[in-house]
Order: structure tokens, then C-alpha cells, then sequence
């Protein structure tokens, strides 16, 4: 692992890590799951996370015994109404909805000189930036729409390189999921994880809630 000396920007994730769009996400699915007839559990909802909204739907399909009940077209029409369900939900958020710490992070970490990019598998990244108040510290955001894999695959990381114009030993990679560790590990990055005790032990750094990330406590950790 690096020396925190040589990192240069961050790559976030969004759900979970800077804004909580995972109980929205969680709302819009399991409307979802009513209407294919899906039981919605707590198992279901965690196995989404991070993951796109095709992906997502096909599980869920799974998980109730109706992965061959559906025609291309209309799995097309069931995300599409997920989607929209959830554009309305995010409507609702404001800069008060930036998870504890995450704000003053992103802010210090613009102040002191780091780069800054969005990997989400949300397509709906901008939007939600926006409503929090956080857009203009983010350099880009990777569109998710132009990626021919999804997480655990690094594209996505990688693809937030390029647009930090960094190399990927000079980032860390923040999530909230299991298959986004993995895609910043596969990447080349280092990965910064968000969970609760043992829930991700790839992340070659952990924190247990985001009011523990700071410049500081990071660069204590990587220089142990």
C-alpha cells in the first residue's frame, strides 16, 4: 500500500459513502418486487447494493422464481418505472442528506489540493450531487451508461483515473459494498471501505461510519 504522500485524488462511490440514496434505491425496488410478486427481505435489498439497475432487476427476478417470466422489453419497462419511482424520491434531497463528516471531508480534501471524481453505478449521479450542493467539487463524474461492465469490474475505477488524470497508485477508491472493493483493488487503487466491523475485509483500509473519514485519520492509518 502507498504512503499517504503519494496520493493525489479520491474516487467515491456515492450511495452509502457520501449520501444514503441506498434506503431510496430500497424503496424503489421494493415496489418493484411487489409488482413481479417478489418477497422483498433484508438479504435481497443488501445484495443490490452497487449494483446496476439491469443486474438488480434480473436478482430480484431471481429471487422470487421469475428470471423466465419476462421479455426483454418488458424487464426494459419494469427498471424504467424503478427509475422514475426513484427520480422522484431523490427530488426530495437536500444538502442536509450528506452523511455525517462526508462534507466537511469532500471540502478539505478539495481545500488542500486533491481531485475528485464520482464512480457510481448510479446514472443518476449528477442529479443527486446537485440537490446535495456538492457538484462544483467534483472534477467529473464517470457515466455509467458508457461502461461495458459493472462492479466488481475496475473499469469503473479506472475510468475515474482518467478523468482525475492520475495514475491509479495515486487514489483511493471510497464504497460502501463488497463488489465496489473489489473493483477499486482490481483497479490499482487503494480501497477506503464504509461498513460495519468485518463486513468488508478486502477494503485495505476500513472505517466504520463516515464521520470517521478525514485527512487525518487516513493518513494515519496508511502510514502504520
Amino acid at each position: 500500500m502507498p504512503k499517504f504522500a503519494d496520493i493525489k485524488g479520491f474516487a467515491f462511490d456515492l450511495d452509502g459513502v457520501i449520501t444514503d440514496t441506498a434506503r431510496l434505491h430500497g424503496q424503489a425496488w421494493r415496489q418493484t418486487a411487489d409488482t413481479v410478486g417478489t418477497p422483498w427481505t433484508a438479504e435481497l435489498a443488501e445484495s443490490l447494493k452497487g449494483i446496476s439497475r439491469l443486474e438488480s432487476l434480473e436478482m430480484i427476478l431471481a429471487a422470487g422464481g421469475h428470471a423466465n417470466d419476462y421479455t426483454e422489453r418488458e424487464k426494459e419497462a419494469l427498471a424504467d418505472e424503478k427509475n422514475e419511482a426513484y427520480q422522484e424520491l431523490i427530488k426530495t434531497l437536500t444538502p442536509a442528506d450528506i452523511l455525517p463528516g462526508m462534507g466537511d471531508f469532500i471540502r478539505d480534501a478539495v481545500a488542500q489540493g486533491y481531485r475528485l471524481s464520482i464512480a457510481s453505478a448510479s446514472k443518476n449521479a449528477p442529479a443527486i450531487l446537485n440537490n446535495l450542493g456538492l457538484t462544483k467539487y467534483f472534477i467529473g463524474i464517470v457515466d455509467p451508461a458508457t461502461l461495458s461492465a459493472g462492479k466488481p469490474d475496475p473499469e469503473i475505477f479506472v475510468r475515474a483515473a482518467a478523468v482525475l488524470d492520475l495514475p491509479n497508485e495515486q487514489i483511493i477508491g471510497l464504497e460502501d459494498s463488497a463488489a465496489g472493493i473489489k473493483s477499486i483493488n482490481a483497479a490499482g487503487q487503494t480501497s477506503l471501505g464504509i461498513a460495519a466491523a468485518g463486513v468488508l475485509p478486502e477494503a485495505k483500509l476500513h472505517f466504520t461510519a463516515t464521520s470517521q473519514v478525514t485527512l487525518a485519520t487516513i493518513a494515519t492509518k496508511m502510514n502504520q
